[in-house]
């Protein structure tokens, strides 16, 4: 069995959630307790994820007042919860430039505090991830802290359900723009674009070698009808879940799904975990 590093799974402060994206979250849940109870206990993760066999997680978190409620807050929430054990919990942090004076100082604050990457979530935050080259020059200032502290930055990329969210923004092709500005920066992109841009997505990872493709929330079984090339990318993807979204059950079960593609053994353990051992130093 190959060790795992499931890097973007969502136990966050769901009382932060505003009604309307609680109830799209937690429709046709039965768990919702349970999951609750995860948010609460960080103890009970890592139960679940010895039970699972995966090593670490990464711990999706970004600023959203305006559409899903997560105030800055978020970050110190975040922080104080991956406390318990920072190597197998990994706290993502965020800034949303449009609700901050000072970007940057923002950006080194959550910086300091010790968490482990950044989230940009364009649908979600009502920004394109290249949005510094026009409305939102602060944007640069996020990015540019975080190519400075070695801290690489997952992109959501893809569509959205969430009432509010504009999908249109979540186009990987922005992230041209990004990787090009700052091509020291790692860059991670969320979900591959699903389910409009996977090919947009293939092309921005293959040309830049500071970018990754990462995975989260496409089935399994679908992965390679989505990449059918993936073995090429093997060496530049990383595991993730998505976990506890719609649709995934179980981080364990997702992984099961993986390990039945006909991959070769080297690109399943890359995917699974050395590429994220590598790039979450």
């Amino acid at each position: 069995m190959f060790p795992i590093i499931d890097a973007h799974i969502h136990i966050q402060p769901f009382h932060m959630m505003k009604p309307d994206v609680q109830h799209t979250f937690w429709h046709r849940k039965d768990n919702r307790a349970e999951l609750e109870a995860f948010a609460t206990d960080p103890a009970k993760l890592l139960r679940q994820m010895d039970a699972d066999g995966v090593e670490r997680v990464g711990l999706i978190n970004y600023v959203s007042p305006d559409v899903m409620g997560f105030t800055s807050e978020v970050n110190e929430w975040m922080v104080r919860y991956a406390s318990v054990d920072p190597q197998r919990l990994m706290a993502f942090g965020s800034v949303h430039p449009a609700f901050v004076a000072d970007a940057g100082g923002e950006t080194d604050r959550v910086i300091q505090m010790g968490v482990r990457a950044l989230k940009i979530h364009p649908p979600h935050q009502l920004f394109r991830a290249n949005a510094y080259l026009q409305e939102l020059p602060s944007l640069a200032d996020v990015y540019r802290r975080a190519e400075a502290a070695g801290l690489p930055v997952t992109i959501h990329t893809g569509t959205s359900v969430f009432p509010g969210a504009r999908s249109r923004l979540g186009d990987p092709m922005d992230v041209d723009d990004v990787a090009i500005d700052f091509p020291k920066l790692k860059i991670l992109l969320a979900h591959g674009g699903r389910p409009l841009w996977m090919e947009a997505a293939f092309f921005v990872v293959r040309r830049h070698p500071n970018v990754f493709l990462e995975v989260s929330g496409i089935p399994p079984s679908r992965l390679l009808e989505y990449f059918p090339r993936l073995e090429e990318l093997a060496h530049k993807t990383v595991w993730g879940t998505d976990w506890p979204s719609p649709g995934v059950k179980s981080m364990r079960q997702n992984v099961d799904g993986f390990l039945a593609l006909p991959l070769t053994d080297a690109s399943k353990k890359a995917i699974l975990y050395d590429n994220a051992l590598a790039i979450f130093q």
